[in-house]
């Protein structure tokens, strides 16, 4: 009987197994990996080995005025862009909750974003916001409005690509909280309405504190999304202009993969995976369950 009861208790780690593998050989391994190098110079030294400079990478990146530029603009991206999208997700699931005709329609189209990937959704929306022969210009120009640079302004293009994340952001992540909402119990709502609570104070007071879970999930993988966020800033602007949209992780890449200087980008990667964690522990925090 104890044997028995032993190998049961293993089942559910051995179904885990085979996804705990991937995770350790394609995430954490490379994590680990990507944190030495950041101790070692590219150069080779006189017996042929990389040379271990200790934390002189990490001081060379405290140094550099752009790697810092480079993180006050992915917190401010990171900042603007995630509440946003939470809240309006949040909204537009609780607008396709309710019962009426051809709400499902509705549904299918708000959802086609996410049958495009990221990479194209980006080629896409750089073709439609070009100034000169793009689409939403164009609409510009007939309406009698000026055309905007949208993507070629520094003042404007961090804003243009949150908009073009949201785009695709706000309906992924309104269907886990459509999934929540539909997942409260109608008796809960209908005792709310008996009370005299309308609709706005049910969703306030009821909706929202049983979505709290949903919330904190959805609030923290998007922390991590945005906060390491590369395909849109490469595809549309290579972080400019004048480094204004130079997020962290593709001014990482810049640094190691066009400059060739694997070991400071490594650091900056390893700097910014503290700063997510430390992002994510506060959320949790502050989303804990209520005792």
């Amino acid at each position: 009987m104890t044997k028995q009861i032993g190998t049961k208790g293993l089942t559910p780690y051995l179904f885990l197994l085979p996804a705990i593998l991937l995770l350790v050989v394609f995430r954490y391994y490379p994590m680990v990996l990507g944190f030495r190098e950041a101790f070692y110079s590219n150069a080779l030294s006189l017996v042929g080995a990389r040379e271990y400079v200790g934390f002189e990478n990490f001081l060379y990146m405290y140094e550099d005025p752009v790697v810092w530029r480079s993180f006050k603009t992915t917190l401010a991206f990171s900042l603007v862009v995630n509440p946003l999208q939470v809240g309006l997700a949040l909204l537009l699931a609780e607008l396709t909750n309710q019962r009426v005709r051809g709400i499902g329609v509705f549904r299918a189209i708000y959802l086609i974003p996410l049958a495009i990937s990221m990479n194209i959704t980006a080629i896409a929306w750089g073709l439609a916001l070009d100034r000169n022969n793009g689409l939403v210009n164009g609409i510009l120009a007939s309406l009698g409005l000026p055309r905007q640079p949208f993507l070629n302004d520094a003042d404007l293009a961090l804003w243009t690509l949150i908009g073009i994340i949201s785009w695709v952001g706000v309906p992924y992540w309104s269907m886990f909280f459509l999934a929540g909402l539909q997942d409260i119990s109608q008796e809960v709502l209908e005792a709310a309405h008996i009370d005299g609570a309308n609709s706005l104070m049910t969703f306030i007071k009821i909706k929202i504190p049983l979505l709290r879970h949903v919330i904190a999930f959805v609030l923290v993988t998007d922390t991590v999304v945005n906060f390491t966020l590369f395909a849109p800033v490469y595809l549309l602007t290579r972080g400019g202009p004048q480094l204004s949209t130079n997020l962290i992780m593709y001014e990482a890449w810049r640094r190691g993969f066009v400059y060739g200087d694997l070991g400071v980008a490594s650091a900056m990667v390893s700097v910014l995976l503290v700063v997510v964690i430390v992002f994510v522990a506060i959320e949790f925090f502050v989303f804990r369950p209520q005792r």
